[in-house]
């Protein structure tokens, strides 16, 4: 297709087309009125003018009959620029006046017509239009008296050679700036086709031109940068999690695998095989609960989970995570508290209460103080350390609902945080506590589904992560009773 072949094929060009249409027909309607006006006011002009006239002529007939109604009609007949007198017998012969030539027919008739006719002193014999009116007098004499009506038509030649003109220009005009607007933004389409092109070949990268004029194909190109910003993102997140699952879950498969060749090559009594069994079973079931937190957090970003929202008190959930897990926090010397005051929400509350477990989990696996060291030279703390405390806090603050999990542990250093909530991301060197990174990636893929944020600060010492969700401000709140099940963190 040639240039100008898309060029007139695209929308701006054709749409300028038809507000050009539009534009002309408007102006030649508003020329149109003009001049009919014009004509109609000239025309009323030349009745008023000729109708006073005729009263004039009828009343000096009346005074001084037909003699002084002949010398008048003679007398106004010679004036430079006067205007058509003309006085006929009962039979149509001509006595007084200045017009040589009529249209058959016209002094038969009473009244006005419009009527071809010569002057007695046209050198050029040609014929002239004019507005005439015909009366009769008591005596059966007829009186003509009229006016030419050149200047109404050359108004009307000036009116038509203007429109045409206006037409012309317009056109002209509307032609060119069709074209340069619909050459504009075929450049700017052109720009979008040919990145869009390169972002299906596998360029993901590539982002459509923004101007800075603000229009709509701004708005429009800058909307769709974020929607490909957003594909970018989760295409490396689901390539980075590709290859976390296959490093992450390597090592578990492999030493399942190995406990049971090592349990069939021993050939050991019932108790090792029950014993090889239990491990396998363990590990399997450490895996299961992996490939469930993937699950729950794919579903948490896909969305699929806001057709199960319900509006209920977030409290409730902070009280049953502590009643949960108080027993676990005791048996590792850690004390396990909550504060809770009513904190509406909507929002799907498995979902939550599973996202509130992950915080408090992390809070115990990695909540122990850390024990200062002792001076060079002094003798070693003989008295045991202090019994961390772990704060779970569910409050309203504005129009948001804060549930957050409080330690005294080590923290999480302010660099390390935005990593910290990628999936199989664990910032313990060692890998020695259990778990597979995957406790923060729920908790922010679940507080991203409600509209919040999950917020890592620190506690100086410790860790409080926050999951903050916008407050629901309706009624009929649902009692939260839902106990997650725990999720390798």
């Amino acid at each position: 297709m040639t240039a100008f072949g898309k060029l007139i094929r695209t929308t701006a060009f054709r749409l300028t087309l038809v507000y050009l249409f539009l534009f002309g027909l408007f102006a030649a309607s508003l020329l149109g009125y003009f001049a009919w006006n014009t004509r109609r006011l000239i025309t009323d002009q030349i009745t008023t003018t000729v109708d006073a006239e005729i009263g004039e002529v009828d009343d000096v007939y009346t005074r001084r009959g037909l003699r002084g109604l002949v010398l008048t009609i003679e007398n106004r007949a010679l004036r430079p620029g006067a205007n058509l007198y003309l006085v006929t017998t009962p039979a149509g012969q001509a006595v007084a006046g200045n017009v040589g030539a009529l249209a058959p027919g016209v002094m038969s008739k009473i009244g006005w017509t419009e009527t071809f006719y010569r002057r007695l002193d046209d050198q050029d014999r040609g014929e002239h239009r004019a507005l005439v009116r015909v009366t009769e007098l008591s005596s059966g004499f007829r009186l003509l008296i009229g006016r030419d009506l050149e200047e109404r038509r050359r108004l009307f030649n000036v009116v038509r050679s203007a429109a045409q003109w206006s037409v012309l220009i317009v056109v002209v005009l509307g032609l060119g700036g069709g074209i340069f607007v619909a050459r504009r933004v075929l450049r700017r389409i052109d720009a979008m086709t040919g990145t869009t092109q390169r972002i299906m070949a596998g360029d993901l990268s590539g982002r459509l031109p923004v101007g800075r004029s603000g229009d709509e194909l701004d708005r429009l190109a800058e909307n769709l940068n974020a929607m490909l910003e957003r594909i970018e993102a989760l295409m490396s997140g689901l390539k980075e999690v590709s290859d976390n699952i296959a490093h992450d879950l390597k090592t578990p498969l492999t030493r399942l695998r190995n406990r049971a060749e090592e349990a069939l090559a021993l050939s050991g009594s019932e108790a090792d095989y029950r014993a090889a069994l239990e491990r396998t079973i363990e590990e399997s079931d450490g895996l299961i609960r992996t490939f469930n937190a993937l699950l729950m957090i794919a579903r948490a970003e896909s969305g699929h989970a806001r057709g199960e929202m319900d509006a209920f008190d977030a409290a409730g959930i902070a009280r049953d995570i502590h009643e949960l897990y108080e027993p676990l926090a005791e048996d590792n010397g850690l004390t396990l508290q909550v504060t809770s005051e009513p904190a509406p929400v909507r929002g799907n509350r498995e979902l939550i209460s599973q996202a509130l477990a992950n915080l408090v989990e992390n809070a115990i696996k990695y909540g122990q103080p850390q024990l200062a060291l002792a001076p060079p030279g002094a003798a070693p703390a003989t008295a045991p350390p202090p019994r961390a405390e772990i704060m779970i806090e569910a409050r309203r603050d504005g129009d948001q609902v804060l549930l957050s999990v409080t330690d005294r542990g080590r923290g999480i250093p302010e660099a390390d945080r935005k990593h910290a909530v990628e999936r199989f991301v664990r910032l313990e060197a060692s890998r020695t506590l259990p778990g597979s990174g995957l406790g923060l990636s729920l908790a922010s893929a679940v507080a991203t589904l409600h509209g919040g944020e999950l917020r890592l600060s620190d506690a100086q010492p410790g860790l409080r992560a926050t999951l903050a969700i916008p407050a629901h401000t309706g009624e009929g709140l649902a009692p939260a009773n839902t106990t997650p099940e725990p999720t390798p963190a």
